[in-house]
């Protein structure tokens, strides 16, 4: 498939910069997969939208504030002046890092800007100096690994250091609200760098009405990093190289996608996470008579137009980047002509897009 053909055309203005004063204020535009046709609904009509039967699947990973900001070793830190490094702008000293997993005893691989200034043996020093990072080894695209050394424990330096890594086409820097509000409330375990963000509309009352129907919902975790957002930079999807991301299936959720398939009950995955975590298990799973093995993986399956979807049969996702993996997975799953027709339909109705935009329910 020629990237290209993933494009669109999406005026800046219809780019959601904050969230809603309400979570589930959001808009919902519910796509039939089968006929390609829609309506215009609302987040809040979800339970009662629902056939009843489903089976549903969240992530409930945590999102850290992996951004930080430092400084060379041995350079003294020059005046703040009129910069902003959350936009790309930098003194000749400061050095930015974003955190995308980490890799034991204290190490994480990491992207740093501006990668030519940092190679490897270069130390950071974040704050006062309570945080510093060395540089263990370098690849491309400013991917690093940094091993980092803290005086009072690197997760209460990292709470105090860090910002939210909210993505680059939000044009602002973090702000205390974005600390609760790029979370959903069931985020309880794991290190991600992003949210999962189609699960940012669900408010505590919205499960509560979805499981009063006795619709259950069951949880993953996958830690959401750079093959999630990471751009497709072949010119063919098929030879994009993804990023590999750590998840967990639990017991009693592989128990239930075999009831599932067993009843003949349909599967609604809450954001593309999911769906990377679910299909990659049942990839593995090929064959072992389970839709899905319990415990720990890491999804390496990149989805596109083409590929067969095994567990998922409905899906709830925001609106995704254009020629980006996450728009190729929902092209896969709808249709890519359904899908442009429906993302056309939402820029004309003035449809929020992206993290802290609005939803779109595909079945």
């Amino acid at each position: 498939m020629d990237l290209g053909e993933l494009d669109y055309n999406l005026p800046a203005e219809r780019i959601a910069q904050h969230p809603l004063p309400e979570r589930d204020a959001s808009r919902m535009l519910l796509l039939d997969r089968s006929t390609g046709r829609w309506e215009d609904r609302r987040f809040r009509e979800l339970p009662d939208l629902l056939r009843g039967d489903e089976i549903i699947v969240i992530n409930n990973v945590r999102v850290i504030p992996a951004r930080l900001f430092g400084r060379r070793a041995g350079i003294h830190a020059q005046p703040v002046g009129a910069h902003n490094p959350a936009r790309g702008e930098f003194l000749q000293t400061e050095v930015e890092v974003l955190l995308l997993r980490p890799l034991g005893e204290d190490a994480w691989e990491a992207l740093v800007r501006p990668g030519r200034k940092v190679p490897s043996g270069e130390r950071i020093v974040f704050g006062d100096g309570e945080l510093e990072a060395s540089v263990e080894s370098r690849g491309s695209y400013g991917l690093r690994v940094l091993r980092f050394k803290s005086k009072n424990g690197f997760d209460q330096a990292l709470g105090r250091l860090g910002h939210i890594p909210l993505p680059p086409y939000i044009k602002r820097t973090d702000e205390p609200e974005d600390r609760e509000r790029y979370q959903t409330v069931f985020a309880k375990q794991g290190s991600a760098i992003a949210a999962p963000t189609a699960g940012l509309h669900f408010t505590p009352e919205i499960l509560k009405r979805i499981r009063e129907r006795g619709i259950p919902i069951l949880e993953i975790t996958l830690e959401v990093g750079l093959g999630t957002f990471e751009p497709i930079r072949t010119e063919r999807v098929e030879d994009h190289a993804i990023h590999r991301e750590r998840y967990e299936i639990p017991e009693a959720t592989a128990t239930a996608l075999e009831c599932a398939r067993r009843e003949n009950r349909p599967v609604l995955a809450v954001g593309t996470t999911v769906v990377r975590a679910l299909e990659d298990a049942a990839e593995k799973n090929l064959g072992k008579g389970v839709p899905v093995s319990p415990g720990k993986a890491e999804a390496s399956l990149l989805i596109y137009p083409g590929k067969p979807f095994r567990i998922v049969d409905q899906l709830l996702t925001n609106f995704h980047l254009p020629r980006s993996s996450l728009l190729a997975l929902v092209a896969a799953f709808a249709g890519r002509d359904n899908i442009l027709r429906a993302y056309k339909h939402a820029v004309e109705r003035e449809y929020r897009f992206y993290s802290y935009g609005d939803s779109m329910l595909a079945r």
